[in-house]
């Protein structure tokens, strides 16, 4: 239980600072560059993912023993796929809610929290099994 709340504390840690980074990058391409919202958030992501995986990889699951390249091809799959949802989500309620697109950012970047966690900790840095040699 200790190492799960370990786990917890450093996956809430590396996920705020990967999330400050990806909702700063938007609101400064946004402000500075005059990029759209859903153009400056794929930029957000992709620097926020570097941040992630570093973290994540390193602090987080780094007892789970995975791989380095197996665990950057899976934990790569469950970002696009959180991104993939953030996105969709965020440009749905972009176009059919009155809330300020940072404000709006900030909270799709909460909600794809937990589905990470989930995905990270039984799957993207999850070691493979050992094969048993029967011989």
């Amino acid at each position: 239980m200790q190492k799960l709340m370990g786990q917890v504390a450093w996956f809430v840690l590396v996920g705020c600072t990967a999330a400050a980074t990806h909702w700063l990058v938007v609101v400064a391409t946004v402000s500075l560059l005059g990029l759209a919202p859903l153009l400056a958030n794929v930029a957000g992501w992709l620097i926020a993912f570097c941040v992630s995986f570093a973290g994540h990889y390193t602090l987080t699951f780094k007892h789970q023993g995975a791989p380095l390249g197996q665990a950057l091809r899976r934990f790569f799959a469950v970002s696009a796929v959180g991104f993939g949802v953030n996105e969709a989500a965020y440009a749905l309620l972009l176009h059919t809610t009155p809330i300020r697109y940072d404000v709006l950012l900030a909270l799709i970047l909460i909600a794809i929290a937990v589905l990470t966690f989930v995905a990270g900790r039984f799957w993207a840095f999850r070691q493979a099994p050992q094969k048993k040699n029967t011989a």
